[in-house]
């Protein structure tokens, strides 16, 4: 049975496994500095507050679970004509941007990102809803990928 996620002959590029610590560190501020409150409020005013500590400690767990996975199933693939761009574990998706289409494309880098050495790719076309954005790339990475976007892109267009 073929997967719908899966297109015949292509070749799938990965993100930076650093990208895996770029999604852990905000992660770990959101969920531990509530965590660790819970828990000085747990053992100076009541033992209720371990309910507090108890819930931002379970779903940092979770993302340490979750976000190496996440990483991995990221992907995307260069083809004649499109992009393929592939995420998700539980809820899996596969975008294909046709070259033709194409209206700019950004690379952006936080500062987390840069000290990480990370970048961010994100292609925009007409259509509000595209959700064509690949992570944790090599900044050199991003900046060919972007060049060789943008000039497929023009070069899909002027043959319009």
């Amino acid at each position: 049975m073929t997967s719908p996620f899966e297109p015949h002959d292509v070749t799938w590029n990965r993100v930076s496994p650093r990208l895996v610590t770029a999604m852990l560190v905000p992660a770990a501020i959101w969920l531990g500095v509530p965590a660790v409150v819970g828990v000085v409020l747990s053992l100076t005013l009541s033992p209720w507050f371990w309910i507090l500590a108890g819930l931002p400690a379970a779903l940092l767990l979770w993302s340490v679970l979750l976000i190496p996975r996440q990483v991995r199933a990221i992907g995307y693939a260069e083809r004649d004509d499109d992009l393929l761009i592939r995420k998700g574990v539980l809820f899996r998706s596969l975008v294909v941007v046709p070259y033709g289409r194409m209206q700019y494309v950004d690379v952006e880098a936080g500062p987390l990102d840069r000290r990480l050495g990370l970048a961010k790719v994100q292609l925009h076309t007409a259509s509000v809803g595209t959700d064509a954005v690949i992570p944790g790339l090599p900044p050199e990475e991003a900046a060919r990928l972007r060049d060789r976007l943008a000039s497929r892109g023009e070069a899909r267009l002027a043959g319009l």
